[in-house]
């Protein structure tokens, strides 16, 4: 009104803010009402799961790979997977079309980071460990130091040996401890000994 430069009367951010929360409600959609899906995921013989092909190649370069040849998935449209509930594919599923709530999200995480894995997909993954490092205790610290030597997650290996030898908590699964040196990965005994070491030297 007064000369100045014209500005908009919106927060900083706003419209991107809607537009994103748009399309997340748009893919939502696409999936919930079956809008257009154009493949077939059979789940361990307990059900399926339509989906759009464009979506999980956009998001796994394991999928673009297997779309982009000519292969018998492409051939028939579908995909057989034999190593999740349905359940669990059906929250990674939704994770992928920005559809998945915490609960469900919680409930598989573990599954969702065995298929973040295989279908390399960062954010999944990423999401996962950071999860899996917001609840470690007495009764799962050795569980999760495993997945992450598993999976390669340096912020939850370190996680579960800060909580294990800096807040002292090795003493508090004494009973569990046995039984992780029979079956852990003998290098990954190695280095939980070597920190306490190194924790007890300090």
């Amino acid at each position: 009104m007064k000369g100045g430069e014209a500005c908009s009367i919106w927060p900083s951010g706003f419209m991107q803010q809607r537009q994103n929360a748009a399309a997340l409600e748009s893919l939502g959609r696409m999936i919930r009402e079956d809008i257009y899906t154009d493949i077939t995921i059979n789940v361990n013989s307990e059900g399926s799961i339509r989906a759009h092909r464009a979506v999980l190649a956009s998001q796994s370069p394991v999928f673009h790979s297997m779309f982009s040849h000519n292969v018998k998935e492409t051939d028939l449209s579908t995909i057989n997977i034999t190593d999740m509930s349905i359940q669990s594919f059906q929250t990674f599923i939704n994770f992928l079309y920005g559809n998945v709530n915490d609960e469900e999200f919680l409930i598989h995480r573990l599954d969702l980071l065995h298929a973040a894995d295989k279908y390399d997909i960062y954010e999944l993954r990423e999401a996962c460990e950071k999860s899996l490092q917001e609840d470690i205790d007495p009764k799962n610290v050795l569980e999760r130091l495993q997945i992450a030597s598993l999976y390669q997650l340096t912020a939850l290996k370190f996680s579960c040996m800060q909580y294990l030898v800096n807040f002292g908590k090795i003493y508090d699964i004494q009973g569990d401890l046995s039984s992780f040196l029979q079956t852990a990965d003998r290098d990954l005994i190695c280095e939980v000994f070597k920190e306490i070491l190194d924790a007890w030297k300090k």
